[in-house]
């Protein structure tokens, strides 16, 4: 074997070696994505479980708050369908009307002394409010990994791996405008 042909074979292998550390890299992070929306999907399933038993505590003291406590419940049933079927699309606009919803609800609350001060109340409060911090948290981590994903399969010389093993974009978790902007908290109490 001449030094030519070990010049091509060592070419070869890098090149190899290579490609297979790009597509390496590529399915990493694109199990990256698959791991951030887990752990959403893990927070949406404690929240969806906690609600029931927030609105039936409600349900105890706010006799005549019905239409508040069924918009949490159709909310949350919004929000399960887009869980359920991982339709990113459609869970940013239904978690912004559960969000609403359970703002409005704590903001009805306040007019239930009784229920502002019921341990069972405030510990599902409190537990909700927890939840939705760290959605939000994972929400960020979430993006960050669909972003470096959809990155990476669209610069050279990814793009060609990701094209042919048909690597594809992943949705960020978007949000509607009203979602961004401030709450505006004198209307919560009308």
């Amino acid at each position: 074997m001449g030094v030519v042909s070990i010049v091509i074979l060592a070419v070869a292998v890098v090149a190899l070696a290579y490609l297979v550390m790009l597509y390496n890299n590529l399915v990493q992070v694109k199990h990256n994505v698959s791991k951030a929306w887990a752990n959403i999907d893990v927070l949406l399933k404690q929240r969806h479980d906690e609600l029931p038993k927030l609105v039936e505590t409600c349900k105890q003291y706010m006799k005549f708050e019905q239409d508040t406590l069924q918009r949490v419940v159709d909310a949350r049933s919004r929000v399960f369908a887009a869980r359920e079927s991982q339709d990113i699309r459609a869970l940013g606009p239904a978690e912004a009307g559960l969000r609403a919803s359970i703002g409005n609800l704590f903001a009805v609350a306040e007019q239930y002394p009784d229920l502002k001060t019921n341990q069972t109340f405030l510990q599902l409060q409190s537990r909700i409010s927890g939840l939705e911090n760290a959605i939000a948290d994972r929400r960020e981590f979430y993006n960050e990994s669909v972003n470096i994903t959809n990155v990476r399969i669209e610069q050279f010389p990814d793009t060609i791996i990701a094209g042919m093993f048909n690597f594809k974009p992943a949705p960020l978790l978007e949000f509607d405008s009203t979602e961004k902007t401030d709450v505006d908290v004198k209307e919560l109490f009308k």
